[in-house]
């Protein structure tokens, strides 16, 4: 299993909208690299729903239920669909991911406008530590 995140401005498709949803495919990325990522996961990969812009917050894990597809809107893009996994209790705030030295080469932060990027098994573990920790 592999691990990733995935951002959305929370006023576009949130945490609850996809609750509501139950399943739906993650769509509009236009971002060659973000693209390609979402061409690696897998079934059963789980995946941080990040708040983007508004927030700026891990608010969740979702779950790949379906592999990538061919974007209707843009063939040259891919579709992944998830669902929700398990909302946090508190969310990790990008505030604490920068104040933790121990995720200083996270993509979230080296790579800070990519909608979609890989997690690393390190990376996960002290995420999901820190939102233990408020």
């Amino acid at each position: 299993m592999a691990y990733w995140l995935m951002k959305s401005e929370p006023n576009v498709y949130s945490w609850d909208h996809l609750k509501s949803d139950g399943v739906a495919p993650w769509t509009d990325v236009r971002n060659y690299q973000a693209r390609n990522h979402m061409k690696a996961m897998k079934k059963g990969d789980l995946v941080f729903f990040y708040h983007s812009n508004i927030g700026r917050e891990i608010v969740g894990v979702m779950e790949v239920v379906r592999e990538h597809y061919p974007d209707p809107a843009d063939p040259r893009f891919v579709l992944v669909d998830v669902k929700c996994h398990r909302l946090f209790k508190t969310p990790v705030t990008l505030a604490m991911i920068k104040a933790d030295p121990r995720l200083q080469g996270i993509g979230l932060i080296r790579q800070s406008r990519l909608s979609v990027m890989p997690i690393t098994d390190d990376e996960w573990r002290i995420i999901l530590d820190l939102e233990q920790i408020k």
